[in-house]
């Protein structure tokens, strides 16, 4: 449990629409942008920020520049001295720099301290870029005859789903379908200028064409540049500074297990659930968040790096029993307007995922729900929203719930 509160001050997203290497941006124009921008959402002076962590998954693969927990110092003198650290865990970086951050202000060592997850990946041709992203899977076994490894280990989680409760293709493109709507009203978003017609999602093999078993090109979010602050602060600093919080965090789960899927599937061939560790983060995150299940969220920001991820989501929050997903998608549940929203801004489909910067963006979107500051996107009347952000196939999970300050 808790020591000291932890409440996120304020935050900034950069453009995920923005390629970089055709902007003439780079690695370091994104974090200072970033950091500039957060401090000012913040209403910070950067002299405030007591230590910074950098969640970034694939630095050096994609620009050879690595040690990015020193970036921040080297583009903003005023952060030189600042006390600093990179976080990997594959999609959950930023989610584990996060967690890094709140332990220290929870220990009372600091009380003002920066987040930024950052990921340049558009550095190089598509199918080279994506065989970057094979160092999060389990080399040499997962990655072992893959072409395009994540659209095949996602795929293989479907093909689970088929093999204990069956599974219908069409509640997969539904979900691809809804994030890609959602992204049309966030600013942010990379997808939001995309035109859609009835076939993006549909089975069509020129519009949606296969790109491993059963996943189509809309099921799949898309190579990204991006990134994403959070300042998080303490009770004592904002009492100090008569200052009010954007939101607080109310609590969080993590599990860590193997990296091979062909690992997790064996070990919980037996379970309700297809991943019962990730099922146990967000359990965690309820029962440190003190809330009772799903039903006292009013809406989730969760992983959908393909659309399978978030179809295990939805019964892994308990939206619906184990292998019923389906009904959530059909009855509307996870619409903007519907029971629980998932996804609002668009998640990773939709809004874009610089791999590195996706814990961070979601506890950003959920802030911005509970603050009301969401604009076009926003869920009304919300007050407590969960993330649930995965890297690679699960290894790291990570959950947070977020709530009205």
């Amino acid at each position: 449990m808790t020591t000291n509160p932890v409440s996120i001050l304020g935050g900034f997203q950069t453009d995920f629409a923005n390629n970089l290497q055709r902007s003439g941006g780079s690695v370091e124009t994104l974090v200072e942008e970033a950091v500039i921008a957060t401090a000012a959402d913040a209403q910070i002076d950067l002299a405030d920020i007591e230590s910074i962590h950098v969640g970034n998954a694939f630095g050096q693969l994609y620009t050879g520049q690595g040690h990015l927990g020193a970036m921040p110092a080297t583009v903003i003198p005023e952060l030189w001295g600042v006390p600093a650290m990179r976080h990997e865990a594959a999609c959950a970086s930023s989610s584990m720099a996060t967690l890094a951050a709140m332990a220290e202000i929870e220990a009372g060592r600091y009380d003002c301290v920066l987040v930024l997850g950052v990921e340049q990946e558009k550095t190089m041709p598509g199918p080279a870029a994506a065989a970057v992203q094979e160092a999060a899977a389990w080399v040499g076994t997962d990655t072992e005859g893959a072409t395009y490894i994540w659209p095949e280990t996602f795929d293989q989680l479907a093909d689970e789903y088929d093999r204990r409760y069956g599974i219908d293709n069409a509640h997969l493109r539904a979900i691809g379908e809804l994030n890609l709507r959602n992204a049309k009203a966030n600013p942010n978003a990379q997808t939001r200028a995309w035109a859609m017609s009835a076939d993006t999602c549909s089975d069509d093999d020129t519009v949606n064409p296969v790109v491993a078993g059963r996943l189509r090109r809309n099921d799949i979010t898309q190579i990204t540049d991006g990134a994403v602050g959070l300042v998080l602060v303490s009770d004592r600093w904002l009492e100090a500074r008569g200052r009010s919080p954007r939101s607080r965090i109310a609590g969080w789960g993590h599990s860590t297990v193997g990296l091979g899927l062909r690992q997790k599937l064996a070990r919980n061939s037996d379970s309700r659930y297809v991943m019962p560790h990730v099922r146990t983060a967000i359990t965690d995150a309820f029962a440190r968040s003190n809330i009772s299940d799903v039903g006292d969220l009013d809406a989730i920001e969760t992983h959908d790096c393909m659309t399978p991820s978030e179809y295990m989501a939805i019964d892994h929050f308990g939206i619906t029993e184990p292998g019923q997903s389906w009904r959530a998608i059909e009855d509307g549940s996870l619409e903007r307007d519907g029971r629980i929203p998932m996804n609002p801004s668009g998640g990773l489909i939709g809004g874009g995922h610089p791999v590195g910067a996706t814990g961070a963006r979601m506890l950003l979107d959920a802030t911005k729900q509970v603050s009301a500051t969401a604009g076009d996107y926003q869920v009304d009347g919300a007050n407590t929203v969960a993330t649930l952000n995965i890297g690679g196939s699960t290894a790291t999970t990570a959950c947070f719930v977020v709530a009205k300050s």
